[in-house]
């Protein structure tokens, strides 16, 4: 039975890691996306093309875009939205002309993922993302000023977040903004402020319900086309997996995957699996989320996290945290099982190793990693998966 197709992450030359490293590493695949497109613009097949040329010059496939990014008037319902949309089915066409089947994409309104520090030292010295709820509310109280904001937090949150932010210097502020507006994958340019905040007035006029609606509609609008070209679209879930700045999540609750599983029942409807977006809430049930949705995960992204009771956690070791891979590992390796067993052909899902700490002579050049993603440190997340995958296996007597 096929393993786990193993897969990195790659944005470009510009961002500390070329290709040429990751094909040392052994990769089978690479994840990356035309970052060179603006959102809501049609990719252009010689893009496409010269990207995909690229990778493999190195020995390898692209297996997984991410992201083919959805445009705000999508999210938000906007008059423009079917011209969007319609752009968004062109690129699908033209990545099926190369060949290129599976699509990771998120419905997260504001950005795309949240964390409050970017370089978290760790007591073994090397560094990590963390994600602190009093320092979002420092932010969102002192920093961004919000209207109302203090309608979101509980007394005691504000209070803890008031002396927070009084002990920050200026330049820690900063540094606050800086990592909370860090920007969108593949870009090394943070949000500007007036555009978080022109974003973060149109969003919080929209409800969930309303957020869910304009999802199921461009799945409904995009999901014939994705089949007729055997394309798989995967959701990534909400990262975290919980209200920021009082916007509502879509994508973080077994009750969320369900209805967007609901809305067009198909296999091409699909899910990134990703264990640390889903883990950062112990209310989620990993294994349950795999065994219930299997059929329909077509990515997945490891990482652990390390959680507290006060809401607070920070990327752990992949192989160390508040996830139990070896239960999400054993439960992939079931899955596959079914697959073989039902004759599918999509057996060795796609896998990378999400995010990484910054150790050795990462630390050297961690400027010019796009957060999470220093080479050595995913190195070593992705040779402890496959350990534990091959260990698994050996368990089962599958090896």
């Amino acid at each position: 039975m096929e393993y786990l197709k193993k897969t990195y992450r790659w944005f470009g030359p510009n961002f500390g890691v070329t290709l040429a490293d990751i094909a040392q590493l052994g990769a089978q695949g690479i994840v990356t996306a035309c970052h060179s497109i603006p959102t809501g613009e049609v990719w252009p097949v010689e893009v496409i093309a010269n990207v995909k040329n690229q990778i493999e010059r190195h020995g390898m496939e692209w297996s997984v875009v991410e992201s083919v990014n959805i445009h705000n008037a999508i999210k938000y319902g906007l008059p423009e939205r079917d011209m969007y949309i319609s752009n968004y089915i062109q690129t699908l066409k033209h990545l099926a002309q190369h060949n290129i089947y599976t699509i990771c994409y998120n419905f997260m309104p504001l950005i795309d993922w949240t964390r409050t520090n970017l370089d978290y030292q760790l007591p073994n010295g090397t560094s990590s993302l963390l994600y602190d709820p009093i320092a979002i509310a420092a932010f969102d109280l002192f920093i961004l000023k919000r209207e109302h904001a203090s309608e979101v937090y509980e007394e005691r949150v504000v209070t803890k977040a008031e002396a927070y932010f009084s002990n920050l210097s200026a330049q820690e502020k900063n540094t606050l903004e800086k990592a909370i507006l860090a920007g969108i994958p593949g870009s090394k340019e943070s949000i500007e402020m007036s555009v978080f905040k022109e974003n973060l007035a149109m969003v919080s006029r929209i409800s969930k319900r309303e957020l869910q609606e304009n999802l199921a509609y461009f799945l409904k609008a995009i999901l014939p086309e994705a089949e007729k070209l055997g394309i798989h679209m995967a959701i990534h879930p909400d990262d975290p997996p919980f209200s920021v700045f009082g916007i509502p999540r879509i994508t973080s609750t077994y009750e969320d995957l369900t209805f967007i599983r609901d809305c067009y029942p198909s296999k091409h409807n699909g899910f990134t699996f990703c264990s640390g977006s889903l883990g950062a809430s112990p209310n989620n049930d990993l294994v349950k989320i795999i065994e219930d949705f299997g059929d329909r995960i077509h990515f997945i992204h490891l990482r652990n996290v390390q959680l507290s009771a006060s809401g607070e956690f920070y990327e752990a070791e992949h192989l160390n945290g508040s996830v139990a891979m070896d239960d999400v590992m054993e439960a992939f390796i079931k899955e596959q099982l079914r697959r073989k067993q039902s004759g599918r052909t999509d057996v060795a899902i796609p896998l990378r190793p999400d995010h990484g700490h910054v150790l050795l002579d990462d630390k050297k050049r961690q400027s010019d990693f796009y957060p999470g993603y220093s080479l050595i440190g995913r190195a070593l997340g992705m040779a402890q998966l496959t350990g534990l995958e091959k260990g698994i296996r050996h368990q089962m007597k599958l090896v």
